[in-house]
């Protein structure tokens, strides 16, 4: 009777033991569940939270990216593809005295935690100078998202924000520099009958013109702000443009 007793006794505390192990499963999954619902609508809510993050990305964006691929490849199709300009073109604004990459290797990028009297650590960025040249001309030349950027890039969200800032500010100082990135009108009466002369050679009835004129709308990323928004949007294209008219010397 005590031995029965005693088996009795031990069947029930194993099948305690057993529930009390199987409300904790449940309750880890209920817990599991209210998590991720939370991550879930606190993405929703959070768009701009949607980046990549460094282990989502290549590890060294010095040595491994669709962007190194391109700068080996050298190829003139490829760059005029995504970023507007012939191999030669890219070179000759990157490399000089005073030109993109001279300034980008001796200025040491803005933070608000470094000195700007600060020696540049070179070495230490995740882009030398032709990658930030590269990635400032995609970003201008396309409306691709900054997401897409750092796919191309391998850079996180921080990083890409802080070398597109540094890197416009140094393309606009270098165009500003060059003799053959100068934007001018003819500015004597010689000048004007000269390209007035070409005009006339190939089209005999066009006289007083001295160059040729054309529209571009750029497709432009949708701003946040209502009113960039509404400036930016092209009720004929349907889409979001910024529209520039371009002038075009006969002498090329």
């Amino acid at each position: 009777m005590e031995q029965l007793c005693l088996t009795f006794q031990q069947q029930t505390e194993q099948e305690e033991e057993e529930q009390q192990l199987l409300d904790l499963i449940i309750l880890a999954a209920v817990a599991f569940g209210i998590l991720n619902n939370e991550d879930e609508c606190i993405r929703r809510m959070n768009p701009s939270c949607l980046y990549l993050t460094r282990p989502q990305l290549m590890p060294h964006p010095c040595l491994e990216s669709p962007w190194i691929r391109l700068w080996q490849g050298q190829d003139d199709c490829a760059f005029i593809t995504t970023m507007g300009l012939d191999v030669a073109t890219f070179h000759f604004i990157l490399e000089g005295h005073g030109h993109f990459a001279d300034v980008w290797d001796s200025t040491p990028i803005p933070r608000g935690d470094v000195s700007q009297a600060a020696a540049p650590r070179v070495g230490m960025r995740s882009l030398d100078a032709a990658g930030a040249l590269g990635l400032v001309l995609h970003y201008l030349g396309s409306a691709i998202h900054e997401v897409q950027l750092q796919q191309i890039f391998a850079i996180v969200p921080s990083v890409l924000t802080r070398y597109l800032h540094f890197s416009l500010d140094i393309l606009l100082a270098t165009l500003r520099k060059m003799k053959e990135a100068r934007i001018a009108l003819p500015e004597t009466q010689d000048e004007y009958e000269e390209l007035s002369l070409l005009v006339v050679a190939c089209h005999p009835l066009l006289e007083g013109a001295f160059s040729s004129i054309d529209g571009l709308a750029l497709p432009a990323q949708v701003s946040d702000d209502p009113e960039i928004e509404n400036a930016t949007y092209n009720g004929w294209k349907t889409d979001h443009t910024i529209t520039n008219v371009l002038m075009f010397s006969l002498k090329g």
